[in-house]
């Protein structure tokens, strides 16, 4: 377990921001992870961009498209994550996809993302039957294959939850990301599933937009991630996004921790 990312959860209820690298460019999102910081973020997701996100709704599929298009690099990437180490070492994990590994190679992705920096990666695609070989050579190098959990994923749960490291990733809603207007999931019972196997952090992620849906989630688990809202920003005002992101993560950041 990455204590890097656990010292993001030991403060009260963690906020944790998503962007896309190289969304509208990379030096915006270097400036966008200081200032999120800034602004009360506890963990920040960094969205390496790839061709078919199946995981995403259509603002970050577009953010994708755009990252992409600007010329976007894996290795890119890496050195953005190296420059941002110099300022700051607040916990960072990717967020991507399998065959962005594949086709950088596994070992050589592990083995680059711990040298620049990072704690830990996610990977909405792989299925918990099917992560042991990104598990083993991630873990190798000290990072963390940050666990999902979905509310189809009740029998599943406990054994997702016994081998989960950093923290475990509670997907609110059915579907894609993007902003909802309502989330009916009930958080809590995933989370009573996964602490009585382990004793791991939970946030909660896809759907998040407005303060008091943020206030709702924090108080039924241990963080909250918010992604869509804030590419939308940035999709928005791109090169001037950064001072609307910081302002908005702000308030998420306050509204999840007053409960």
């Amino acid at each position: 377990m990455n204590k890097k990312i656990t010292e993001a959860f030991s403060k009260g209820k963690a906020f944790i921001p998503f962007i896309t690298c190289g969304d509208p460019d990379l030096e915006t999102t270097e400036n966008l992870v200081y200032a999120m910081e800034e602004a009360g973020a506890d963990l920040i997701e960094l969205g390496i961009p790839f061709s078919d996100p199946t995981a995403e709704g259509p603002v970050i599929q577009e953010a994708n498209v755009r990252a992409l298009s600007g010329g976007v690099t894996t290795d890119k990437i890496f050195d953005m994550v190296k420059k941002i180490r110099r300022k700051t070492q607040i916990p960072m994990v990717f967020m991507t996809y399998a065959n962005v590994i594949f086709s950088y190679g596994c070992e050589r992705f592990a083995a680059k993302a711990a040298e620049a920096g990072m704690q830990g990666v996610i990977l909405p695609d792989v299925p918990f039957e099917e992560k042991k070989e990104f598990d083993e050579v991630l873990r190798h190098n000290g990072l963390d294959l940050i666990s999902l959990i979905a509310p189809t994923s009740a029998s599943r749960i406990s054994a997702i939850a016994r081998e989960a490291e950093g923290f475990v990733y509670c997907v609110s809603s059915l579907g894609v990301t993007g902003v909802r207007k309502e989330i009916t999931t009930d958080i809590s019972a995933m989370v009573r599933l996964v602490k009585a196997e382990k004793d791991i952090p939970c946030a909660v992620g896809f759907g998040i937009s407005t303060p008091e849906q943020a206030s709702a989630m924090a108080s039924q688990a241990d963080g909250v991630i918010v992604g869509s809202a804030i590419v939308r920003l940035a999709a928005k005002y791109g090169r001037g996004c950064v001072p609307f992101v910081q302002e908005y993560v702000a308030s998420m950041k306050q509204a999840a921790c007053t409960l």
